[in-house]
């Protein structure tokens, strides 16, 4: 890829002072010419379905797609590492924006409920995650799971979504950065945005403090991960010794007639609050994707995932109640909750120690976003469902330059122009379907191997995946469009029977290796019914944008992705072949010579 290199493969002289051609994008077959193109186009259904129906391997993700980044990362992360990245990705915008907006809206006081659901919902994918990560210690995270288990075309749904979530989930944390540091500053925090009135209210405050905050995270992450790691301990340890100021100073100033309301908006809003305030929690996965530089993945991911994860949920339940323990939730502020609240209290000099601390947190959870981004991107691109330039790892720094900044850039474009509701709720639905999607895979990875499994238990499997997955979707719509009960005794003892068919009907066909989740079917089956019943707590206006979200990635991969990894797979099927035929050969030859 050097500058004024030439490159003989069909690919054309690269001009003197471009570092790319063509073939770093489309090298496929059926980008070659138009006329390929065109025939490559009359082929999308058989295409589609061979995609559809293909299952990757374990090895495959392991060999054949780590080595198409031509260098590896370097493996040099341990448990430790892992624990910090962990509560660095999660305990941020979430906690100290959001908590604020749901309790006053949605929530009030019973915002520590809405946060005990969401935890138990991000706890049950967690197991999920860590027996994929340990099984399967790639870049890819999630991605790579899914195309494993459930093939090439399901693994791209979820891929578009994982980046969705990613960009999303960067800028919401970049305008909150803005709003604390306003605060910081005595200012409001609109005061330090650009204001558009050509534009609707939702993208007119433009937002160029988030722009540079990205910018400077951006280079960070590119640079080094075990640096990464390195400042992520720092803000870390700063934001933790925030966080048990915030709660032993806040209770202090306790008032227990703050609680006496305490769920003025009924269960309803509880769980209302509980899908929003579930991008809280969004930020573990990307633990996940740095298995691949994980020193000991048998060991340190499970301790690295669960330990902060269980962590980060006892830190927000105090947070949570602290809040509200303090002031009426009436009069939380929605921008900077914490910080105000301490100032209502009489404590004014405690407000510029908190958003210090936020700023701190809100660090540490965009430079592990963009570590585990870049990754995700990394591992798509190794596919060639995008261009495969994003797939190059940095010889001198081990990390993936290019696909770090592209989706840094993208984070940028957002946090630029769109408000945290916006971000917030769409960001939630793309979380609460990937984190469906793996549990799912799960249980296919548990009860199906290929050759192993009988037709009578595949069909059994099949059976019991749709009872559970549509009386999860029915719980959900009833309790979107409902404020009744009844339909709850008919949808829930649908899904434990379609639970208990799973676990005495179908056998397990694969035992995990070195660390397992516990109670299969039991545990990912409550977490495809939890993410999926959260789902239904969530507005049209946010289902609409990703309706949207999900036909522009659909019209990419008919027009691109499925052709370019269609070509990529069949090449290197050929070349497996090859293999196969010249060991056959050789070993031909030795036995003639006997």
């Amino acid at each position: 890829m050097g500058v004024g290199s030439d490159s003989g493969d069909g690919g054309g002289i690269r001009r003197r002072g471009c570092s790319c051609s063509k073939d770093d994008f489309l090298p496929e077959e059926s980008f070659q010419s138009w006329g390929n193109y065109v025939k490559a186009i009359k082929e999308t259904p058989f295409r589609l379905k061979d995609r559809f129906l293909t299952r990757s391997s374990d090895k495959s993700e392991l060999v054949e797609m780590k080595a198409r980044s031509q260098h590896e990362m370097k493996k040099t992360l341990n448990w430790w590492d892992l624990i910090w990245f962990g509560m660095g990705a999660v305990i941020g915008a979430g906690i100290f924006v959001l908590t604020g907006l749901e309790a006053r809206n949605e929530a009030g006081p019973a915002v520590v409920l809405s946060y005990v659901v969401s935890g138990v919902s991000a706890m049950l994918s967690v197991f999920c995650y860590t027996e994929f990560a340990v099984e399967i210690p790639v870049a890819g995270g999630s991605f790579a799971y899914l195309r494993v288990e459930l093939g090439d075309f399901m693994a791209f749904i979820a891929a578009g979504n994982i980046l969705l979530e990613y960009v999303i989930g960067g800028a919401a944390v970049a305008r909150s950065w803005t709003s604390y540091f306003a605060t910081l500053c005595n200012h409001k925090p609109n005061e330090f945005r650009i204001t558009a009135s050509s534009l609707s209210e939702e993208y007119s405050h433009l937002d160029p403090i988030a722009v540079v905050v990205i910018a400077l995270i951006c280079l960070i992450a590119v640079l080094s991960t075990k640096g990464s790691s390195r400042l992520n301990y720092f803000a870390s340890i700063v934001h933790i010794v925030v966080i048990l100021f915030i709660i032993i100073a806040g209770l202090a100033k306790a008032d227990p007639k703050n609680y006496e309301d305490f769920h003025p908006f009924g269960p309803r809003g509880i769980f209302k609050a509980s899908a929003v305030l579930f991008f809280a929690y969004v930020g573990f996965d990307a633990v996940s994707t740095m298995a691949e530089e994980t020193k000991n993945p048998g060991r340190d991911i499970p301790i690295g995932l669960v330990g902060s994860m269980l962590i980060t949920t006892v830190a927000y339940c105090l947070l949570a109640v602290t809040l509200c323990l303090m002031v009426p939730y009436q009069n939380i502020d929605p921008d900077a909750p914490f910080s105000v609240a301490f100032e209502d209290v009489g404590m004014g000099w405690a407000k510029y120690l908190v958003a210090a601390g936020a700023l701190k947190g809100m660090t540490s959870v965009l430079l592990v976003g963009a570590v585990g981004q870049a990754r995700y991107l990394t591992h798509i691109a190794r596919t060639h469902m995008m261009p495969p330039w994003l797939a190059h790892v940095n010889e001198k720094t081990g990390t993936p330059v290019n696909a770090t900044v592209v989706m840094m850039a993208a984070t940028a474009i957002i946090a630029f122009f769109t408000n945290l509701e916006i971000l917030s709720n769409l960001l939630s639905i793309s979380t609460l379907f990937i984190f469906m999607l793996v549990a799912l895979a799960l249980i296919v990875r548990r009860y199906y191997v290929s050759g192993e499994t009988t037709q009578a238990d595949q069909i059994k499997l099949i059976v019991c995946l749709i009872v559970i997955l549509g009386s999860s979707v029915a719980t959900s719509i009833y309790w979107g469009v409902s404020d009744g009960w009844i339909g709850y005794t008919i949808s829930a003892p649908i899904w434990f029977l379609g639970t208990l068919g799973l676990w005495l009907l179908v056998p397990q066909a694969r035992k995990p290796k070195l660390w397992g989740v516990p109670l299969v079917p039991w545990l990912p089956s409550a977490s495809i019914a939890i993410n999926i019943f959260l789902l239904g707590s969530i507005d049209r206006a946010s289902f609409e944008r990703f309706a949207a979200w999900t036909g522009f990635i659909l019209a990419y991969y008919f027009f691109f992705g499925l052709h370019a990894s269609y070509d990529i797979a069949k090449e290197a099927e050929k070349q497996q072949g090859n293999v196969v035929e010249l060991k056959q050969a050789e070993e031909g030859v030795v036995q003639s010579s006997m």
